[in-house]
């Protein structure tokens, strides 16, 4: 048997393989099916789980990338009207942003194609085994 840093060495490639394969699938799907793009649908996904809409370095922190990078999504979103910036009373640097109407919709529809996707690709896993990986991530998470 390996020793123990190389077992989690290979439990570390093996995690970041299946992530990028689910990832990757769920990437060509938005492309081909919706004509979006994941990091797109990321910005929309915070955006509706907040309710109220997010300041930008909210948003950036949230997803783990640069203000840059959601600053050129939002961009993108605003002009096709599914986002909308917001000035923020008292601070005249910070803006939120927030779905449009339009934007709430159209999001609502990628979401229920995003969850059917996920299923089907999850489909041959049995549910007391994902119930068992969820703990064991979780247990991850709390280590790091």
């Amino acid at each position: 048997m390996a020793e123990p840093s190389k077992q989690r060495l290979r439990f570390w490639l093996q995690l970041l393989k299946a992530t990028k394969h689910v990832e990757n699938e769920l990437r060509e799907r938005m492309r081909v099916e919706l004509g979006t793009t994941l990091p797109r649908f990321d910005v929309m996904a915070m955006l509706a789980k907040s309710g109220n809409g997010l300041k930008m370095s909210k948003l950036s922190t949230e997803l783990m990338v640069s203000n840059g990078n959601v600053t050129g999504i939002v961009d993108r979103l605003e002009n096709e009207n599914l986002v909308e910036r917001v000035a923020i009373k008292g601070d005249r640097r910070a803006t939120l942003v927030r779905l449009t109407t339009k934007g709430k919709t159209d999001f609502s529809c990628m979401a229920k194609a995003h969850e059917r996707w996920v299923s089907e690709l999850f489909a041959g896993v049995d549910e007391s085994e994902m119930d068992g990986a969820r703990y064991f991530l979780a247990q991850i998470r709390e280590l790091t």
